[in-house]
Formats: structure tokens, C-alpha cells, sequence
């Protein structure tokens, strides 16, 4: 079949698109221009601002200079999830990773708790948890923090990113997903209140924990335990999300919806509206404790 010219360019940018935006989504780099904030660098990149924060040591007061180079962290949910909760309510040393045999760390120039965390093996949360920091925590030069003892849970920091490991790595997530996606549909416990009214419900296997709701096209989202709302916006590979965190500090995350309507900041209470589905009515609902996942099923509601 003969392809015309004019289909051809059109065929050429359509993947140039495709590679610039996947490179957008690979850990990278970006050099702060004229007028940006954290806010609006994290819309461009899909991201929290919680996570810019914790990849580049920034307090909540800095600010940007024009020029500057910024690591923008590859997407996590679970780490997003995590340094979204409040500063009230600090990662608990009591998750699983304060077991571990630590050893004492002093931070040197350049060292932000996103490198420290990945050149240890673990997790930002994690890190937090072993220091009983909290989510709004930055270091400083010469200041000892624990890290993992064992020398095997050290990795080297990644390389930079070509286009092609970018497509070996995409194709690579999409086998993963296709594998460990394998969902199973779950019986429905009576009592049990899920954000749509009587989906269809099925688990999420592999590396993110959750369940994934069918319901009707633009059906009520709605919250199954109050709270109040730590970030609401599109994240990275989840569509529209919504993060509301409990007193006890979990966070109960919403994505996938069509549309959102609660807002950063709105305290919920158990029922309310905060969004809708979109055309394929299903949503992905995930509760997390300390970056930890939970079983959706068996959360606290109310």
C-alpha cells in the first residue's frame, strides 16, 4: 500500500508526540524559566508538588530562581500518596522498614531525600519512616540521618535516559502491566461501601495494590471515609485523582474519575460527592498507610 506524503508527516509527528511526551515522563531534568512556580511546573509534569519538593530539598517557603535545574522524579503513587498527608500527621517509625538495621548517613551538599532514598533501595516514605520525619521535611549539610545498614539494598543512581532505553522501558511496563494486571473480579461483602453504588469489583495485582470499580457512565464518586482533600489534579498514567487523608492519616486515593469536583483543603464527610466517572465508568480506588498499600475491602469507613 502506498502511503501519501501528507499521511506520512502526519504519521511522523504523531510519533515524534508520542516520544517527546514519554520522555516527558521519564526521570529527567528541567531548567526553571521566567515566571514558574512548583505549582505550575508540577500540572506540566503530572506530579505533586510534594514530590518536586522532596527530589529537589525545597521547603514549602522557596522560591524558584530562573535558571535553576530541577530533577523531576519519575511518577510514584504511592510516594505521592505519602508526601501529599499533612505535616500534623508524620510517617510513622512504626511501619515495617523501621525494623530494618540502619546505620548513621551525613548529608552531604546536593543530597535530597528522593537520592538518598533511591541509591539506599527504598522508598522516600520509607526514609521518612526510619527518621520519624515528616512529609514537609528538608535536610541540611552535615545533618546524620538513618539509612539501611546492609550494603545490598544500595543501587546506583540510574543513567541518563536515551530515547531508546525510553521505548525499551515503555514496552517493557506495558508487558508488566499486561501480566501483572491479571484482575480478579471480587465478591461484593455485604456492608461493604465502595465510592460507586454496587460496582463491579475487581483487584489490582502486581505492583500497585487496589481495586478497580466498574459502575455507570457519569456516576457519583463518592468518599467512603472523611477527611480532608490533600491534592486533587491529573497524575501521571492515573488520570483525575483525589487524595483525601483521614485523621489517622491514611490516604484514600480516588483516580480515573471523569470529572472532580472536591477541592484541596475541603474537609469531606463519608458520602459526599467528589467527582464522576468518565465514559469507561470505572475508576481505581487505592488506601495507603506510611506509602504502604491496604486492602481496600478492609479499610476503615466512615
Amino acid at each position: 500500500m502506498v502511503v501519501s506524503k501528507k499521511i506520512r508527516t502526519i504519521l511522523i509527528y504523531v510519533l515524534l508526540c508520542f516520544i517527546s511526551q514519554v520522555i516527558v515522563f521519564a526521570d529527567s531534568n528541567y531548567v526553571v524559566k521566567k515566571g514558574d512556580t512548583l505549582y505550575s511546573i508540577s500540572r506540566k509534569f503530572e506530579l505533586t508538588v510534594a514530590e518536586l519538593r522532596a527530589a529537589n530539598n525545597l521547603s514549602e517557603n522557596d522560591v524558584l530562581k530562573e535558571g535553576a535545574k530541577l530533577v523531576i522524579p519519575s511518577a510514584d503513587i504511592t510516594n505521592a500518596a505519602a508526601l501529599s498527608s499533612s505535616s500534623k500527621n508524620q510517617i510513622s517509625a512504626a511501619s515495617s522498614v523501621s525494623k530494618v538495621s540502619t546505620k548513621i548517613y551525613e548529608v552531604q551538599k546536593g543530597d535530597t531525600l528522593y537520592g538518598i532514598a533511591r541509591k539506599s533501595g527504598i522508598k522516600v516514605p520509607e526514609l521518612l519512616s526510619l527518621n520519624n520525619f515528616d512529609s514537609n521535611m528538608t535536610l541540611k549539610i552535615g545533618q546524620k540521618i538513618k539509612i539501611p545498614a546492609s550494603e545490598n539494598s544500595y543501587v546506583q543512581a540510574q543513567p541518563a535516559v536515551s530515547k531508546t532505553d525510553v521505548k525499551k522501558a515503555v514496552e517493557a511496563n506495558i508487558k508488566t502491566a499486561q501480566k501483572n494486571s491479571v484482575n480478579t473480579t471480587v465478591s461484593i461483602s455485604s456492608g461493604v461501601q465502595w465510592p460507586l453504588s454496587n460496582p463491579v469489583v475487581k483487584n489490582i495485582s502486581g505492583k500497585i495494590s487496589g481495586v478497580i470499580l466498574t459502575g455507570k457512565n457519569n456516576e457519583a464518586v463518592k468518599c467512603v471515609h472523611e477527611g480532608t482533600v490533600m491534592y486533587n489534579g491529573v497524575y501521571r498514567g492515573f488520570g483525575e485523582v483525589v487524595f483525601i487523608q483521614s485523621k489517622t492519616g491514611l490516604i484514600y486515593s480516588y483516580t480515573g474519575l471523569g470529572e472532580v469536583s472536591a477541592k484541596k483543603g475541603d474537609y469531606v464527610l463519608s458520602g459526599t460527592e467528589i467527582g464522576k466517572t468518565g465514559k469507561e465508568a470505572t475508576i481505581k480506588f487505592m488506601v495507603f498507610q506510611n506509602g504502604k498499600p491496604l486492602d481496600p475491602a478492609k479499610a476503615p469507613r466512615g
